[in-house]
This record gives C-alpha cells, structure tokens and sequence, in this order.
C-alpha cells in the first residue's frame, strides 16, 4: 500500500513562505493544501501563485476546516508561540520557523505541549541542511579531531554596509530586524542562532558558561527611521566553556564587509583540526589529521548530500515520530541566547590603566 499523503498548510505568506513551497514540491508523498495570512489579499495572492487550492486570513477559520495534517509556521518571531500552541492543541504537526519564541520559558511551554500531544515538533535551522556540517560532525564523533580542546565560528553578513541585498534605509523586510519594538533580538537572534547551532551541532558539545557582548551602533540620526527605533544589537559575541573543557568563540554582526551571508567554523583538537567554509556560493571542507598535523598539511573532503529539514520534517509526520532540529533542540539554544541578554553577561572588563 501506498503511504499516506502529508497535508500541509503554510502559515504566514511573507518571503521566506515561498521556500517552503519550492521544498514541498520537490518531495513525494506530501502536498501544501492552504495558505494562512492575516492579510487576505496577500494569502490570495501567494496561494494563487503557487498553485495553492485554499486560502484563509485568519488561522481560526483554517483550523475550523482542519483539512490538513501539518504546518510550516512562517510567521513573524513573536507569533511563533500562540500560533503554535494554537496548532498544537488542534492536533498537528509542527515545523516551525527560527527561532521557535523569543524566550526561553516560551520555547519551553512549545516543546512540553508537542511532545505530551505525541505530535513532532521541529525547527527549521536551515544550515542542517549543508553537507558540510554533517560531515563535520561524523568526521569529529570518529575522533578525526581527538579530544577538542578549542572551538571558533563566525556568522558574517554586511547588509548595512553594502546593498547588494537592497537599501536597509527603506525596506521594512530589513528595518525590523533592526528594531526590538518590532519582535528583533538583533543580530543574536536572527543569525547568532544558526551559528551556535552550526558549532555546537557539529561537535556534539553543549555550552555550560558563558560570556558575551552585544553591540548596537549608530546608524540613523536620533536611531529612529520612521517608525523603526534602531535599537537591537549588530554585532554579537559569545566566549562559551564546552561541556568538556574546551573553548569558544562565537561571533555573528551585520558590519563584516566583503561577506554577504558565510559561515566559518575551525574546531582544534588534541589530534587534528577541522575547519569548514559555507555560504550559499560555496562549501570548503578540510582536515589537518594523523600525521599531517606535524606537517601542518590539509586535505579537502567531498561531502555527500544529506536530506532536508523539509524531507525529515515530512517524514516524521507520516511516521508520528519526532526528528531533528526538534523543538527540544531550539529551547536548548534559547537559553543560550536569553542568558547572552543578562546584565553580568555584559560587564566590561577593567583594562590595564583604565579608570
């Protein structure tokens, strides 16, 4: 017998809404039945587009008519938790966009509530889906690397100071990410989140201390464009102790010129070192091992391809049996990321001959 179909809905018609629609398309057994937009011209619209047989502007009528199995919760940072605890208790399945709430105790409620309904609860940190960072992480669970004793990765966008992306001055897309009257935890939350996931996945080692800094600079007169006050951090960094001793550090900002969206990871061990190069260009995995590391000599690695968060997603949906990048996983992060928030997390270090 065939499997069953998968019924999703998408939930929010914004930008990114179309991506999980190119996903959907490409995977068998599974089919995006309704849109869902409080604005019911632009659900119109997004559904009419792309072959999308319903439309709903509010969630409530969507889930009067239930005729759906799962979602993709595409909705702005802070509607992810009422819409999906909403959802939740209606009985479907989750895939949720990042990150899952914007704070912890929320991310919280979300993963309690998905796994005593039985239901799967993932999210989507996209950057699971690089070949790369899988082979980054079987290579260090084989011990290519030894014990790792130190840890550096960097998220690195420039889309305030170049506009190869658009004018930031003008485009709402960009000036709510900007402002945290507008639901933005800066460059932490919107970006900080994929790199603290890209180096803690691929190493398999949890923080267990911290200290960070986060950055707001000037960039508008009085930091105010329109109805945008220009106050959520732009550059963010984080000094971690690992579960296992090691080392650290983890940096994201918007003002890293000449990149437009990279990731970087370098992971040293007692026995190799591994360092792993991404951006929607290109991919560079290398390893310094064995005997080569008296040699100081790299060597590339070929990656094979891996399965989407979608595919997993679908998957897990047609089984009952959550997978990841799981709720659980995304709360794991928001603690992170709320305790880079807290004031003795921020203290200024006494230099030498300061006052």
């Amino acid at each position: 017998m065939s499997e069953p179909m998968v019924r999703i809905l998408i939930l929010g018609t914004g930008d990114w809404a179309a991506a999980h629609v190119a996903n959907y398309a490409k995977i068998a057994g599974c089919r995006v039945v309704a849109g869902v937009d409080a604005d019911a011209a632009r659900a119109e619209s997004f559904c009419a587009a792309h072959g999308i047989p319903r439309a709903f502007d509010s969630l409530d009528a969507a889930i009067a008519w239930g005729e759906f199995d799962a979602v993709s919760n595409v909705t702005p940072d802070p509607t992810h938790h009422p819409t999906t605890m909403k959802l939740i208790a209606a009985g479907k399945h989750m895939f949720c966009e990042k990150p899952l709430a914007p704070r912890h105790d929320l991310a919280l409620e979300m993963t309690q509530a998905v796994e005593a309904a039985g239901l799967v609860g993932m999210v989507n940190l996209t950057y699971r889906n690089v070949p790369g960072l899988q082979e980054a992480r079987r290579m260090i669970e084989a011990g290519a690397v030894g014990e790792v004793r130190h840890v550096e990765a960097s998220y690195r966008q420039s889309w305030l100071v170049g506009n190869h992306w658009g004018e930031w001055h003008s485009n709402a897309r960009w000036l709510w990410r900007l402002s945290s009257e507008h639901g933005s935890k800066g460059v932490l939350g919107d970006i900080g989140i994929h790199i603290l996931d890209f180096a803690t996945y691929a190493t398999g080692l949890e923080p267990v201390s911290l200290q960070a800094r986060l950055k707001t600079f000037p960039k508008a007169p009085g930091d105010q464009i329109g109805a945008y006050r220009l106050d959520a951090n732009d550059s963010a960094v984080m000094s971690l102790e690992l579960e296992n001793g090691a080392l650290g550090i983890i940096h994201a900002s918007r003002y890293m010129t000449g990149y437009g969206n990279a990731l970087r990871l370098h992971v040293f061990g007692d026995a190799g070192a591994l360092e792993l190069e991404y951006s929607h260009e290109t991919t560079l995995l290398r390893v310094c091992d064995g005997a080569k590391v008296h040699d100081l000599a790299w060597r590339g690695i070929i990656c094979p391809s891996v399965k989407t968060n979608w595919e997993h997603f679908v998957e897990a949906a047609r089984a009952r049996k959550g997978r990841e990048p799981s709720f659980r996983r995304a709360t794991a992060l928001q603690k992170v990321l709320d305790a880079c928030f807290e004031p003795e997390s921020q203290a200024a270090l006494a230099l030498p001959g300061s006052a």
